[in-house]
């Protein structure tokens, strides 16, 4: 029976979850380096057959498969099914480690283990056999599992357990092992290709729960432990400011003090976060320096790489500097907007680049001079793939920001049960080809312009060659946004996707954070990465228990 290569791996992580096969390969065929010369290979290696004399046990033979079997499996199967039994049906199946003997059934040479079909009787490293089972013959399917917790193994018959065969087996590598003698023998394999007679996966399933079981047994057995764990899941909720979980978490141990920080400082950075989100840069800005005065004005860096998120909101049409221009824009110029139940924030006053505020004075530059774009790089804090760092704050209640182009916020946005739409480039109804730097709208874009260029002067106040080196290219590769009349659309448009302004915040998050001697990377984190180094190294230094723990089951 031919099986899908897709479906054989599929059923093999399934079985064996934390088998990295990049490193440690699972056995999936016979060796046709690794076998006696007695011995044919069919069907992809799988399918063994006899073609010696016969005469007598000189004339056995025996074949391993092409790799040991992992230690990170914790339990590894493999079945076998007699084809024939041949002229006398001496067979043995079981395991071997590398270099044995191969003119032998598995079983009579040293470290070698093997239960053999014409007695039933088990052999390990002598020609001698102890009584373990019944005889098998044609037709019979023999499972043999290996136990890397205990270093045990056992058999089974049909699809049936037959007991423990050996224990206390070395703690080396070892190979599925089968070995023939006499005319006409023929076996095959099944390594998890194709589901087994034996319920392994149940099997399996009782080891990790005993695992866990014992895991949680410890927990709740030492008093300091669970209450180390409880003040590490306190500073997680803390650092991404989950209110509603803190109150709840603190009710559920009988705990009325909430530690670390207070509600109301948390629901301050809450407040941050949802400007960030929203593409409201300014409006953060002059948020953090009201409710955490200092930060910014201590991190020029940071404050830089505000501004520029800003410049690239204006380039979107999100940001306050421009909005309020791009809605009157908008709404003299009778722009069609389904604004069906949206409540449209009113057009204040808009506010001025050399508002002390916003940390910028107005030095406008000859409308001559241009702003070149030279080279590109990411935001702080940012992943490679553009995701969000470690850092990032969650709230109870999710941000609802809805797109429709490049993932760019449209100017919809959920607050306080209300939305209203930050963007005149009114979307609604439009293709992205129409879309226009701020709505179109060119006293905002000459705003837009002239913000963009005072970032020059900023850039010019961190004095750090490296640092001054870094933020240059990302000024530039925002400045890059303005040489394309699509930006969205453009090979830079990445930029203006919400996502981008994740990172932005887990850098201002952090520096909050900090600033109350709060970790600015929750401590669980970090121990749930020592923790799977931890499981790593038990797994190389052969503790097989290690394979049915995974941190991401205790995540979920």
């Amino acid at each position: 029976m031919d099986c899908n290569p897709l479906d054989i791996q599929k059923r093999l992580k399934e079985l064996y979850p934390q088998v990295d096969e990049s490193v440690t390969p699972l056995p999936r065929k016979w060796s046709t380096k690794d076998k006696y010369t007695h011995l044919n290979l069919q069907q992809d290696g799988l399918k063994v057959l006899y073609a010696g004399q016969g005469k007598n046990h000189k004339d056995a033979g025996s074949v391993r498969a092409t790799h040991p079997i992992p230690i990170s499996c914790g339990l590894y199967y493999y079945e076998i099914k007699v084809i024939s039994k041949g002229r006398d049906g001496y067979l043995g199946i079981g395991l071997s480690a590398q270099g044995t003997n191969l003119n032998r059934l598995p079983g009579w040479e040293k470290l070698t283990y093997g239960y053999h079909g014409d007695d039933g009787h088990k052999f390990f490293s002598t020609g001698n056999g102890q009584p373990y089972g019944p005889t098998y013959t044609t037709g019979d399917v023999i499972g043999c599992c290996l136990n890397l917790i205990s270093y045990s193994c056992f058999y089974t018959k049909n699809g049936i357990h037959i007991g423990d065969a050996f224990h206390n087996l070395p703690t080396m590598a070892l190979f599925p092992t089968v070995g023939l003698q006499t005319p006409n023998e023929e076996l095959i394999a099944n390594f998890g290709q194709r589901p087994f007679e034996f319920d392994f996966a149940d099997y399996v399933k009782e080891w990790r729960i005993a695992t866990e079981n014992m895991i949680y047994k410890h927990i709740y057995k030492d008093e300091q432990l669970s209450n180390t764990l409880n003040e590490l899941v306190q500073q997680y909720l803390v650092h991404h400011g989950y209110v509603g979980s803190i109150e709840a978490f603190h009710k559920s141990i009988g705990d009325t003090q909430i530690q670390q920080e207070s509600l109301r400082s948390i629901k301050n950075r809450q407040k941050i976060k949802t400007l960030v989100l929203d593409g409201q840069i300014g409006e953060a800005i002059e948020k953090t320096d009201e409710l955490f005065p200092g930060i910014l004005s201590s991190n020029s860096t940071l404050l830089f790489t505000l501004k520029v998120r800003q410049f690239i909101e204006m380039v979107n049409g999100t940001d306050s500097e421009v909005e309020g221009l791009c809605n009157n824009w908008e709404s003299n110029n009778h722009v069609s907007v389904k604004s069906s139940n949206l409540n449209l924030k009113a057009c204040s006053t808009p506010r001025h680049i050399h508002s002390t505020k916003s940390n910028l004075e107005y030095h406008p530059l000859p409308p001559s001079e241009p702003m070149h774009v030279e080279s590109s790089s990411k935001f702080e804090g940012q992943n490679d793939d553009g995701g969000l760092s470690d850092n990032e704050m969650e709230t109870d209640a999710a941000v609802v920001v809805k797109h429709t182009r490049n993932g760019v916020t449209n100017g919809v946005s959920g607050q306080n049960n209300s939305t209203k739409v930050s963007n005149g480039v009114g979307d609604y109804g439009k293709s992205r080809s129409s879309s226009k730097l701020c709505g179109g709208n060119p006293d905002a874009v000459q705003r837009m312009v002239e913000f963009g260029q005072q970032l020059l002067l900023l850039l010019d106040g961190i004095k750090s060659k490296k640092v001054h080196q870094k933020n240059k290219d990302i000024l530039l590769e925002a400045y890059s946004l303005l040489a394309y009349s699509d930006p969205w659309s453009s090979p830079v448009g990445y930029q203006l996707d919400q996502i981008q302004r994740e990172p932005v915040f887990a850098s201002l998050n952090s520096a909050i954070l900090k600033s109350q001697d709060l970790p600015t990377k929750p401590p669980i984190q970090t121990l749930i990465g020592q923790t799977k180094l931890c499981l790593k190294k038990m797994l190389s230094h052969k503790i097989g228990t290690a394979a049915f723990v995974s941190v991401s089951d205790y995540l979920s």
